[in-house]
């Protein structure tokens, strides 16, 4: 199935504007599995959107979005998965299209960033996520789910926005600058709903070019349960899509994930919610 339910010329790589790629991995979540879903349930409920977005005025469409082959990652290493992420990734970003990608577990998107940072070494990477990710190593594994900030962040300027819960670790990192190889800002949940000015914080520290990485619990659970970790307190819809819309206006987004969805039986709003989402960050990429 394509997303959006789009075929023919409007489905057709070598026109496509935007490529899907579908990263269905789950191997090293700690708590509630179930983000290998991820993909197949955004891509089932994406016919159900409207091709055309009201906010943006453009139809997706006429876009065209390629919907690339789901990766074979069942039993590899966290390593060995992310090497693959990032050769397909930058196949599709040598051919001059928006990255799409679909997780899967937050590691998925330390081979898309390694791709982004092939074609666009000037990359700030955007990080909307319940959990800064920024332990050293975790469960004996130094790329997984709990260190992806961290591996980022060794690569490109990193801002993260709408995190909520984090290890003394964590926090003895986010406040020694002199241990981030590049720059990290991070804007806590807290100061998004107390601090009218959040938005223009995270804005001024983005460049030029930026990925954009959503982790699905970066949303407020009621909005958003179907998620490994849950963690209240986080993002509206309205938040996250007016901080979006200011992200694309400052800077070229270039690729994007939504990861860490792990869909609920009978849940369908959580589905559509997140396919919604990947049509939104789409359109917003090309928007500008």
């Amino acid at each position: 199935m394509n997303f959006l339910g789009l075929e023919g010329n409007s489905a057709a790589y070598d026109s496509a504007r935007a490529a899907v790629l579908a990263v269905p991995y789950d191997r090293t979540c700690s708590y509630v599995k179930g983000a290998a879903r991820g993909p197949g349930a955004i891509i089932a409920a994406s016919p159900n959107a409207e091709w055309y977005d009201e906010e943006l005025g453009i139809d997706l469409e006429q876009i065209g979005i390629a919907t690339r082959p789901p990766l074979d990652v069942d039993g590899l290493e966290p390593e060995e998965m992310v090497d693959l992420v990032q050769i397909h990734s930058s196949t599709i970003l040598a051919d001059n299209k928006i990255l799409a990608g679909i997780g899967g577990e937050h590691t998925v998107s330390v081979g898309f960033v390694k791709a982004a940072l092939l074609h666009h070494p000037d990359l700030t990477v955007l990080q909307i996520d319940a959990h800064p990710d920024l332990r050293d190593s975790y469960e004996g594994r130094s790329i997984c789910h709990a260190t992806v900030g961290r591996r980022m962040v060794e690569l490109a300027p990193l801002v993260q926005v709408g995190v909520r819960a984090w290890s003394r670790e964590e926090q003895d990192f986010m406040t020694a600058p002199s241990a981030h190889p590049h720059r990290l800002i991070t804007i806590p949940a807290a100061l998004v709903h107390r601090d009218a000015d959040w938005i223009n914080r995270a804005v001024a520290a983005l460049g030029e070019t930026t990925y954009i990485t959503f982790d699905i619990d970066a949303f407020d659970p009621a909005l958003m349960p179907a998620t490994g970790t849950p963690e209240p307190g986080g993002l509206s819809w309205r938040q996250a899509a007016d901080l979006l819309a200011r992200v694309a206006a400052r800077s070229t987004i270039v690729g994007f994930d939504v990861v860490e969805f792990s869909p609920i039986d009978g849940l369908h709003h959580c589905d559509y919610t997140a396919a919604r989402l990947v049509a939104r960050l789409i359109g917003l990429a090309v928007s500008h």
